[in-house]
């Protein structure tokens, strides 16, 4: 209980910090980097080489590439039965496709089912969504909004450069290592913060506002995000007969709100703003209530 506190608490925090305009306006950059340079990165090196190589390691991958492109097409075909315009149906590929699976993922699936399913929360979120982020998600906007010139270079630069992407390939060489204690203490409390310090920050950019004559598409964004994604991962395990901790811990994963990152991107391609905003606020919100279904229901 005192996990979803923590979460309910952090939220609200940063959202009345934000509405009595206490931090600076750039203190949601400043967080998402300390989470992202630095709490994620010793999570990383905390948790993945607590992993054991085998098919558990490949159910989050595998799920999370093919929970995405399915998700995408349905998108695709959405946006055209209701004759979505270019620019809505840029901002729906990316806030309904790219999910929360760290900033979101890591506090809910740990207050569900424990630190022991925080390696494949990481692999799920560093070798599926992560580099989605980087390669899909950067075609997408650059191709939707024509603002921009996509390139190979571009992209393969953003993934090297990403500092949770290096530590996650100098964890997979430490695979079976034991730190020293010392070590795995400083990169503990260095790893504790990501919780409290990313879930302020999607406090303070929490967008409530709803644009009336944006219904259809929030809606069409909300329902595929949270219901058909998580629906598209239980299939999925089914058919490969995957019960076990990394396949609950995908289709969680799968169900998470939009990333805040992929509505940010949104927003800067000039892709929807106001919708790629009100789909991530509300997202989140909405996603406690079914990510709480969801994992009862598995």
């Amino acid at each position: 209980m005192e996990n979803f506190v923590l979460i309910l608490l952090a939220i609200v925090v940063g959202y009345v910090i934000n509405r009595l305009n206490i931090f600076s306006k750039d203190a949601p950059t400043i967080l998402n980097q300390f989470a992202i340079y630095i709490s994620l990165p010793a999570m990383i090196l905390l948790q993945i080489p607590k992993l054991s190589f085998s098919i558990d390691m490949i159910i989050p991958i595998i799920v999370a590439w093919l929970v995405m492109g399915i998700s995408a097409i349905l998108i695709l075909l959405l946006s055209r039965f209701f004759s979505f315009s270019k620019e809505i149906t840029g901002s729906l590929m990316l806030v309904s496709i790219l999910t929360n699976s760290s900033f979101l993922g890591i506090p809910i699936i740990n207050a569900y089912m424990g630190e022991s399913a925080m390696p494949y929360v990481l692999v799920y979120d560093q070798l599926g969504t992560f580099i989605a982020l980087a390669t899909y998600g950067t075609f997408i906007a650059s191709y939707y909004s024509n603002n921009s010139k996509i390139t190979f270079k571009i992209i393969t630069l953003k993934v090297l450069t990403f500092p949770p992407f290096l530590s996650l390939v100098v964890a997979l060489f430490l695979i079976g290592v034991e730190f020293n204690p010392i070590i795995s203490k400083v990169l503990s409390s260095f790893a504790s913060t990501i919780v409290p310090i990313a879930l302020v920050a999607v406090g303070l950019q929490l967008q409530l506002k709803l644009p009336r004559e944006e219904i259809k598409p929030f809606s069409v964004a909300l329902i595929v995000k949270l219901i058909i994604a998580p629906l598209i991962a239980f299939v999925i395990c089914k058919i490969f007969a995957w019960d076990n901790q990394a396949s609950i811990v995908s289709i969680m994963e799968a169900g998470m709100a939009p990333m805040i990152t992929a509505g940010a991107i949104a927003s800067m391609a000039g892709l929807a703003p106001r919708l790629s905003s009100a789909i991530v606020g509300y997202g989140i919100i909405i996603s406690f209530l079914t990510t709480g279904i969801l994992f009862n229901l598995l």
